[in-house]
């Protein structure tokens, strides 16, 4: 048996040599340093792939986002570790899709519905997405929740759904500013996350991603420090941990807070950050290509 470690721990690599749990090297992900974790050994050390995936939002057209896309294929030979995706306007997805053919950036939808068909003007089914190419779809986005008014639980029908096409569900969570200030943030965490464990069971989270947003931190001029974003992100796992260790030490959790190329290392090089959902700097090919090298092992 290789190396093991608690459910707080994480990809285990020796940037230089093998992998220190024993796995051939081509399993090797993905991390240039070893977590030093508290606590009892308890379990064989999984190591989980950086993910970094650009949230375009309201953005775009047909001529920048053939400038966008055209630019991070250019650069995407220097992102050697991490797993780039975009997530585009619905519209822009088949144009996309085609620019994408046939390169490692995967496809992601903002948003989904949680039915399969009907009566839903304006809205776009889980598989429908599947059907243009998506692997990834964003569900309870902080914009979706505060703006739109999305309930935990309609989050965690919207989870359900996209799981059900074959979509690998990205669970936004994420405490507002008054909420961080009266310190309540775990509390605000785990209801969310519970309203998907309570509707679809620990296990489903083996096939998903999580992305903490501390909305307090975007767009208010106050910032989380790394350690501030990995506290979070380690209560996220050690909740997941009592519930299905082999899940916690699975599932990535991506940091949504802001993330650049200037602080993507630092916040890459915790233990719980397995990489980020990026917002405005994945609407520009430099800026996200720069994030993802952060990656880099």
């Amino acid at each position: 048996m290789g190396l093991v470690a608690d459910p707080h721990l994480v990809r285990l690599i020796n940037k230089k040599g093998p992998c220190v749990t024993g796995h051939s090297p081509d399993k090797l992900i993905f991390r240039s340093r070893i977590a030093k974790l508290p606590g009892l050994l308890s379990r064989e050390v999984e190591m989980r792939q950086p993910l970094v995936a650009g949230n375009w939002k309201m953005n775009g057209s047909l001529a920048s986002v053939k400038k966008l896309v055209e630019g991070i294929k250019a650069g995407l030979a220097t992102v050697t570790t991490a797993e780039l995706a975009v997530c585009p306007p619905y519209v822009y997805i088949p144009q996309v899709a085609a620019m994408l053919k046939g390169t490692s950036v995967a496809l992601g939808a903002q948003d989904v519905n949680d039915r399969e068909s009907g009566a839903h003007t304006g809205e776009v089914a889980p598989g429908m997405l599947t059907d243009v190419g998506c692997k990834y779809a964003i569900v309870g986005h902080s914009e979706r929740r505060s703006i739109y008014g999305e309930s935990d639980d309609f989050t965690a029908r919207k989870f359900a759904a996209a799981r059900k096409a074959g979509l690998v569900p990205i669970l936004c969570v994420g405490e507002l500013l008054e909420e961080r200030e009266r310190g309540i943030t775990e509390q605000v965490v785990g209801r969310q996350l519970d309203a998907v464990i309570a509707l679809e069971g620990i296990g489903a989270l083996a096939d998903a991603v999580i992305a903490y947003e501390p909305v307090w931190a975007i767009g208010t001029g106050k910032t989380a420090s790394p350690q501030q974003a990995q506290d979070v992100h380690a209560f996220i796992r050690g909740k997941l941990a009592g519930l299905d260790k082999a899940v916690a030490a699975k599932i990535q959790i991506l940091y949504g807070g802001s993330v650049k190329g200037s602080n993507a290392a630092e916040l890459f090089s915790m233990a719980d950050i397995d990489g980020g959902l990026i917002g405005g700097a994945s609407l520009d090919a430099n800026d996200f290509l720069a994030i993802g090298r952060a990656g880099n092992a």
